[in-house]
């Protein structure tokens, strides 16, 4: 499978383990992942396209590592790596680029909360003022499908990520806008 996760992952496996390791513990993410897309039933069109683009891709991650014969405590190590440092980077450099947008605050917390509202991919509930919004994610597509996958604890890799992006959020002088996590 070609998509940009995919060259994300082969690229920090090659990195963390070398050219002919990495290649071949890329060659194992690769298949279990056609494995868990084959074994994905059920699931609506939409969250398909994000289960196979984004989530997936890094459960399949864990597992080829897992696999491979490396203790437990090192697989989380290497997700907790490669989820902040390198998925989160990524989407920082992208985020930074549309602060200096005027009113771009304003203009994240009502279109954060419309996709929040309208969205399948989690249930929240939200409130909102002038000044601040708050939303509490209380069912997460992430969490059923590690559940589902039997990979639980790689849900804090993502709320990692997730408290990466609000912590940036927070250190810009005029933001007030709130995110509770899970």
């Amino acid at each position: 499978m070609k998509t940009k996760q995919q060259k994300q992952i082969r690229s920090f496996l090659v990195e963390a383990f070398g050219n002919d390791r990495g290649d071949a513990l890329f060659g194992a993410q690769d298949k279990m992942l056609g494995t868990l897309i084959a074994n994905t039933k059920n699931k609506p069109a939409s969250q398909m396209k994000t289960l196979t683009q984004t989530i997936l891709p890094r459960i399949a991650l864990y597992k080829a590592l897992l696999g491979d014969g490396i203790p437990a405590a090192d697989v989380y190590a290497y997700m907790q790596k490669y989820m902040p440092e390198k998925v989160a980077a990524k989407k920082h450099k992208s985020a930074a680029g549309m602060e200096i947008v005027p009113g771009f605050y304003a203009l994240y917390s009502k279109i954060f909360r419309r996709i929040m509202r309208k969205t399948d991919l989690q249930e929240s509930t939200q409130s909102h003022d002038k000044k601040s919004f708050d939303v509490t994610i209380t069912k997460c597509l992430w969490h059923t499908v590690c559940v589902e996958n039997d990979c639980a604890e790689l849900c804090r890799g993502r709320r990692d990520v997730w408290r990466a992006e609000k912590d940036r959020l927070y250190a810009h002088p005029n933001t007030r806008q709130r995110r509770r996590l899970l």
